[in-house]
């Protein structure tokens, strides 16, 4: 498998869906997240209904960074409702077709010969394992993408689709205040499964939200911050980073000292209780 970044960083929000970079603005956050130590770039076809591929890749060759020392995951799979499709529904396409031209057309928006992996985005209930393994097959042997996975899947999804073709990654939502992958067997599969984990939203609701569950969190970080020289966000992505899986977080912000700071995160080891204490605040009440 390809290298990637300890931290990667998610681009969901850097075209029409969010920030609306222009070219060098673009050029300029990815060079800031190559200095942090952030190699790895998250795409979807989907993001900026379409468009923030193709925004990212001019930026790319401007930038002139030698394609080797980056790594480009991008995801495909959703049929969207935008502009460029004539789609009456969003639904899910997996057929061979669909899925080797999804992967040109990234690799033409990207401006990129090859994608280091290639996730499907979401399970369709309608996906078939021989006909994913026969494109993906193809792919890897034309030297289109390097690794393979999936996006959203439950164990039994995994097991489905490798029964044809070795997963090698699975993104998934993870974070202390949606931590049911690590309850309902889907991390325990990974593990099992040579699967590693990435995860976004990683920080969760804990910003974004203000219940009783995010005050406790805050109490007990707040307790914890000096002892680990850590801002808070710091503190929640070591706690996913502890667990034994190897989960990569994708981090979603542009802001540049938060990118820093999410990076200087991977070198924070909880101690063991301490992790526990931060879990029971996210539970409010001690683990069984």
């Amino acid at each position: 498998m390809a290298k990637y970044s300890k931290i990667i960083s998610g681009t969901m929000t850097w075209g029409a869906w969010g920030k609306q970079f222009s070219t060098s603005e673009m050029e300029a956050m990815i060079q800031h997240c190559i200095s942090t130590g952030i190699t790895t770039f998250d795409h979807a076809d989907i993001y900026g209904g379409y468009t923030t591929e193709a925004e990212f890749g001019k930026a790319l060759t401007a930038s002139q960074i030698k394609r080797d020392d980056i790594q480009l995951i991008s995801k495909m799979g959703i049929q969207y409702m935008a502009e460029s499709r004539k789609n009456k529904v969003k639904h899910y396409d997996y057929s061979k077709d669909y899925i080797i031209w999804s992967v040109e057309e990234s690799l033409k928006n990207l401006q990129t010969e090859y994608l280091d992996l290639l996730l499907l985005h979401r399970p369709s209930p309608l996906m078939h394992p021989d006909e994913i393994a026969e494109a993906i097959s193809l792919l890897k042997q034309h030297g289109k993408i390097k690794d393979f996975g999936v996006s959203n899947f439950t164990p039994s999804q995994m097991e489905l689709i490798g029964l044809r073709i070795d997963i090698d990654f699975n993104q998934i939502e993870f974070s202390l205040t949606a931590h049911e992958a690590m309850l309902n067997g889907t991390l325990d599969f990974m593990l099992t499964n040579g699967i590693q984990p990435m995860a976004w939203s990683p920080l969760g609701s804990v910003f974004k939200e203000d219940t009783e569950q995010t005050r406790r969190i805050h109490k007990q970080l707040g307790k914890l911050m000096e002892k680990y020289n850590a801002t808070e966000d710091q503190l929640l992505l070591a706690w996913l980073l502890k667990h034994p899986s190897g989960i990569i977080p994708v981090v979603g912000t542009t802001n540049k000292t938060r990118l820093q700071q999410a990076m200087n995160a991977t070198k924070i080891n909880l101690e063991l209780e301490d992790w526990f204490l931060i879990l029971v605040a996210a539970q409010g009440h001690k683990v069984p």
